[in-house]
């Protein structure tokens, strides 16, 4: 009887961890998504910005050329 009564014993403590370490998961997924949820990553930005534009590319680039640039560049 003893031994029945530690089983259980040591049966709810891994259920208690469990479900806490579950209930936590949970309500940290729920602060992380509702804290990035009102974040506008396309608003425009404030302040002296500048605008970013993209360099004209010629149509008849070889392969070579483009391979040789992006080797230069990194782009």
């Amino acid at each position: 009887m003893r031994q029945w009564l530690r089983i259980v014993y040591d049966t709810m403590k891994v259920f208690i961890l469990f479900t806490g370490c579950t209930v936590l998961f949970y309500y940290g997924i729920i602060w992380i998504n509702q804290e990035y949820q009102n974040y506008h990553r396309y608003d425009e930005p404030e302040g002296s910005s500048v605008k970013v534009t993209s360099m004209v590319e010629e149509k008849n680039d070889s392969l070579l050329n483009r391979l040789i640039y992006f080797y230069q560049n990194g782009e």
